[in-house]
């Protein structure tokens, strides 16, 4: 709750960092979509001549996560369960990495870059940001049956 106010209000810079969460997995999503091969020598440090890893539809689950971590923004308290949808879907890339990338790719400064910043720390804000979109939602539900 907000000491000035009797209710809970949701925050403007977690909608800020539900936007920056989105365009951050977009952006990253899109390298591995159009610049697949080139990304993952670079993350295997060019030490591995890597083919035939599925870089290109990782890259499009990943910019469809983006989306829907971005669309969520607008609406924090009301699209609650979209924000859950794209803590989800950051579970299933950092796993998906983990699993399908790293044994071929090999673990590096790089690798553990991509893993630990651009899929798990991302897990933290949205994680409480969307404890609190369901304080919020059900703070105004219990408000509307009084």
């Amino acid at each position: 709750m907000d000491e000035q106010s009797p209710f809970p209000v949701f925050p403007m810079h977690f909608r800020g960092i539900l936007l920056l969460a989105g365009m951050y997995t977009i952006a990253w999503s899109a390298f591995f979509k159009w610049f697949g091969p080139e990304l993952i020598s670079w993350l295997a440090m060019g030490s591995k001549e890597i083919t035939n890893l599925p870089s290109e539809y990782y890259g499009i689950f990943g910019i469809i996560v983006g989306l829907i971590i971005f669309v969520s923004a607008f609406y924090p308290v009301s699209w609650v369960y979209m924000i859950i949808a794209g803590i989800t879907g950051k579970i299933i890339l950092a796993i998906w990495f983990t699993l399908g990338f790293l044994p071929a790719i090999g673990w590096n400064k790089r690798t553990g870059f991509h893993l630990l910043i651009n899929e798990l720390v991302w897990l933290i804000p949205l994680i409480t940001i969307f404890l609190r979109g369901l304080q919020v939602k059900n703070f105004l539900r219990i408000k509307e049956q009084e």
